[in-house]
Parts: structure tokens; sequence; C-alpha cells
């Protein structure tokens, strides 16, 4: 699941801390570079874990609705469609999500107020409506129906958002990306697998480990080099008048345009602008894609990069 845009993104951040906060040897600062992946993936299964939790308390709402002093005829007789929907059962009895809750410190029953406002908007949308009163009844339309509402109140929720700020500030920046692989992850899931049915791994391989490590390591390592380079190419400006994210930003991609001959310059250039626009000032992205446009140039004519 770790791809090397959320380890790009990590070790930036954790470069930008580094400096920032004095003393710390680089053994120290590379375990917090994987630490802080491995709490990405935790929250990886934590949003895997909200669709079942949702689907509990819509249970829970319906037995207590049959328990009314004067219940209607659909509290006494309720749609279970949602309730019963058989990709959740599968999530829900996921073996290695099972493991993973069992050993968590973080439960979605401790945010009953949260789960009842998102199922209430999940009750009122078209997209719940629909489902509810399809004739077709299949593990695709269940399947289908939790991407389409993951992807409608899950993404850019700014309550869920600010409750996991709360639980974890590594999971400040990560949602959006983790957002993206529960998605894939939903897509992925087949009824004859059952409990069995594998999770995106933690890792696809050891070399995107090997690339954290390297880029992290080279970025604090020729900070001086990639500085001078940056000041040499960023005209009137003097590094003391540059935005800290900034520097750090571009210094980390210097430190992967010199480091990773196999990374196309043009793909590395965009990673880090995209960073930089959502990350630093408003202007950051135009900027650090000038005076990176022009040390590539110029490492070209030395032969430095392709």
């Amino acid at each position: 699941m770790i791809n090397r845009v959320l380890i790009r993104l990590k070790v930036v951040q954790i470069v930008y801390a580094y400096y920032k906060n004095c003393g710390k040897s680089m053994k120290a600062t590379e375990d917090e570079v994987f630490f802080s992946l491995s709490k990405a993936y935790d929250l990886y299964l934590h949003l895997l874990l909200l669709m079942p939790a949702v689907t509990h308390y819509a249970a829970d709402r319906i037995a207590f609705n049959s328990t009314k002093l004067r219940p209607t005829e659909s509290d006494l007789n309720p749609n279970l469609k949602f309730v019963d929907n058989r990709f959740v059962a599968q999530l829900r009895s996921n073996e290695q999500l099972r493991k993973f809750s069992e050993k968590s410190k973080f439960d979605w029953v401790n945010h009953s107020d949260f789960l009842r406002r998102l199922l209430d908007s999940i009750e009122a949308s078209d997209i719940y409506k629909e489902y509810m009163a399809a004739e077709t009844d299949s593990y695709a339309d269940d399947r289908e129906v939790w991407r389409k509402l993951y992807k409608t109140f899950v993404f850019d929720n700014e309550e869920l958002d600010s409750l996991l700020e709360e639980h974890s500030l590594y999971w400040n920046d990560d949602k959006p990306i983790v957002d993206t692989f529960v998605l894939k992850t939903i897509k992925r899931f087949e009824q004859e697998n059952g409990a069995e049915q594998p999770l995106l791994p933690e890792y696809k391989d050891l070399d995107d480990m090997d690339y954290a490590r390297k880029l992290l390591r080279a970025t604090i390592a020729n900070a001086e080099e990639y500085r001078q380079l940056m000041s040499d190419s960023s005209k009137n400006w003097e590094m003391s008048r540059l935005a800290f994210m900034d520097v750090v930003i571009m210094q980390t991609a210097l430190a992967e345009l010199l480091t990773f001959d196999d990374i196309p310059a043009g793909v590395t250039l965009n990673e880090y602008v995209d960073i930089a626009k959502y990350y630093s000032t408003p202007k950051s992205s135009s900027f650090v894609n000038g005076i990176l446009d022009t040390i590539v140039k110029k490492l070209r004519e030395k032969g430095r990069i392709e």
C-alpha cells in the first residue's frame, strides 16, 4: 500500500522536523520515517473497519426502533438489505482486519456520535435509497454501493478528518492518499475469497523501504551541496528569504534526482511541485518548479542526470 508518493511526503515532513527540532540522530530520524509510514498503514486498516462499524450502528438502530412504545410498520418490518450487506460481512470476517482490530487502541465504537451523523447522511442520500429499493440483489451490488458511499461521504469529511487528527498527528496529511487505497481495496474484493481476502500489503516490496531510507539519508547528508545548487539558481532570492518548507521540498527533490537515476527527472519534478502546492505557501509550487527546472537544465548540461 505504501507507495512512493506517500514516502516522498513523509520524508519531506520528517526532514522539516529534523531541522526544526535539532538533536536527533540519523538513526532516530530514519526510525521516525518508518514509524510514520506504519501509522499510514494503520489508518488504511481503520478506514476499512469504518464500514462494518457504520453497518453495526445501523443494525443497533433497527433493534432500538423495534422497541419503541408505538413502533411503525417499518420499525417492525425493516428493510435489512443495508445491514445484511455481504461485502461488509466479508470485511468484518477478514482475518487480517480482525487481528488488527483486536490489538488496536482505536475503536469506532467509541465515536458513536460520528457514526450516527455519518449514517444519517448515508440514509438521506439517493445512493442509499436507490440501493435499498433496487430489485437486484447481488454481492456486486453490495460492494458497489459501499464504493459510492465511501467516495461520497468519507472523502473530504471534515468531521472525520478532525477526529482522526485528534487520535494521531501522523494522520494529518495521510488520509487523501490512503482513501485511494481503500477504494482500490473495495474494487479488489471477491466473494469467493471470504475471510482470506488479501488486503493491500504494507509495502509492495523491499525496494520501497530501501528507497525511503536512501532518500532520507541523501537529503540530509548532501544538504550543503543541494542548497548551493538552489542558491545558484534562485537569481535575486537569498536563501534566508525562502520559505523553509520550500527549501526542504527542493532539497528532497534534488536528493531523488541525484540518487535515483531510474526515476525520470520529469516525474520527480512533478511530484515535488505537487507537494509544494499542497503543503507550503500559495506561490510555492510555481517558485519550486522554476528553481528545480533551472537546476535540472544545469545538471543535464554537466551530464549528472539524463
